[in-house]
Formats: C-alpha cells, sequence, structure tokens
C-alpha cells in the first residue's frame, strides 16, 4: 500500500478513537462522578526505502493511540434529598471493598444490601474507619457530618455508628480506572480534605457542549483525510489508466 495511504489510514483511526471516547462521555453525562476522558497519542515514526530522486531511508510520521487520559476535575454537586447519598465537596475518594480488595470511588449514590450494610449500588460494601457500616430499622434519623461521621437516633438517644473513610492520594493521575466508577492504585492512601455533603450526589463533569464542539472538529479532521485518501486514489487510478494506454 502507498506510503500516503498509510499515513492516511493511521489519521483515520485516530480520529475514530476520539469519535468513541467523546461518545462514551456524552453517553456517561448522567453518571455520578464519572470523569471525561480524551485519548492520548504519540508520533510513530518508520523508515521506509527511497524512491527516485531521494537519497537514504526515508522517515515516514505516523499517528498511534498511548491510551486515554481521565479529566478528574470535581463535577457539579447536586441536591438529591436521597439520605444515602454522599457528595464529596474536594478532593478524595470513598474507599470500598470488593472480592479483589480495595477500590476507591468518587460515587456516592449509596444503598443498603438486605443486612442493612451500606454498599456501592454494585452491592459492594462501603468501608468505615473500622469496617464496614450497619444500619438498623432501628436507627432513624441517619446524618453524616462533613467529616464523614455517621449518625443515628437509637431509642430516642443520638450515637456515632462509624466514620466513613475517606482518602486521598498524591498522584490522581496515577489512579487505573475499573468499572463501576471504581479506580485502583498502588500509591499509599493518605488522609483526604474533601467534605461530605449528605442528600447530594456529584454529578459528571462532561459538558455537552464542549464535548459537541470537539467531535465538529475531529470530523473536519477526519473530511480532510478522508480526501487525501480520495485524491490520492484517483490519483493512482489515473497513473494505471496512463500507463495501460503506454502499453497498449
Amino acid at each position: 500500500m502507498d506510503t500516503t495511504m498509510l499515513v492516511s489510514l493511521s489519521h483515520q483511526v485516530a480520529t475514530y478513537q476520539s469519535m468513541d471516547s467523546i461518545a462514551n462521555n456524552i453517553a456517561n453525562v448522567s453518571t455520578p462522578a464519572f470523569k471525561r476522558e480524551t485519548p492520548t497519542f504519540q508520533e510513530y515514526v518508520s523508515q521506509t526505502q527511497p524512491t527516485e530522486g531521494e537519497n537514504g531511508p526515508q522517515n515516514v510520521s505516523y499517528v498511534a493511540e498511548t491510551g486515554t487520559t481521565p479529566d478528574l476535575t470535581q463535577g457539579p454537586i447536586e441536591a438529591t434529598g436521597n439520605r444515602l447519598d454522599f457528595a464529596l465537596n474536594g478532593s478524595g475518594y470513598f474507599v470500598v471493598q470488593t472480592a479483589n480488595g480495595e477500590v476507591y470511588t468518587r460515587n456516592g449514590h449509596f444503598t443498603l444490601d438486605q443486612n442493612g450494610n451500606l454498599t456501592t449500588g454494585a452491592g459492594d460494601q462501603v468501608e468505615t474507619l473500622s469496617g464496614p457500616l450497619n444500619l438498623s430499622p432501628q436507627d432513624l434519623d441517619v446524618t453524616v457530618a462533613g467529616d464523614g461521621t455517621v449518625s443515628a437516633t437509637i431509642n430516642g438517644t443520638q450515637a456515632q455508628l462509624g466514620q466513613l473513610k475517606i482518602v486521598d492520594f498524591a498522584n490522581d493521575a496515577a489512579l487505573q480506572k475499573q468499572g463501576n466508577s471504581y479506580y485502583t492504585t498502588t500509591q499509599s492512601t493518605a488522609p483526604a480534605t474533601a467534605k461530605i455533603e449528605q442528600g447530594m450526589i456529584e454529578g459528571s463533569n462532561v459538558q455537552p457542549v464542549v464535548e459537541i464542539s470537539h467531535m465538529i472538529e475531529i470530523m473536519r479532521s477526519y473530511q480532510t483525510t478522508a480526501n487525501l485518501s480520495q485524491s490520492q486514489e484517483t490519483m493512482q487510478t489515473q497513473a494505471l489508466d496512463k500507463l495501460a494506454q503506454v502499453q497498449d
């Protein structure tokens, strides 16, 4: 295949990957605490044999995807009125215990399982400083303070039930995204500065208008590359036609 066509193809693949990332962002515009992602690319240089009039191997530059980078800025905090919805205002993550170990999340849309344990939507236990948090039907007027201290009225008396475990990391960019809005990391944890707001939830930081404007830019870029490929194909067809006429 002609080198120009290969370069054009690599660019078209890159635009497709960018469009796929934008589509995923827009699809999660209503997902609590979702962080928008952008693909990252790098230049890939290859050498080809010289053609007529060229001296020595020639460098050809392609584009290759190297992964995605999350935008970890805080999303808007929205009121839900649900007593088990907790938003983190500031830097920090809830700690969740799964079958594969600890994970971290900013999605504070929690619920209670059949045993009264506070869990995520995926059914994993939300951790406190002393283990899982269990609430019974007798625990009325459950409240959560800014530092994560959970209190409830039991037999007419206000009692503390535990303190939600909130941690932070020196380098958020090193967090590895998992499913269910979870993150994992090998970094050491540190106390978080975030404050918990009960009855609130952190929304997605995706801005649809921004994503659509990026989509338009990428579509234009793709069209330019597609036109280049079409022009190159037309030139090759014309060259073959002329070569056939000469041979006749």
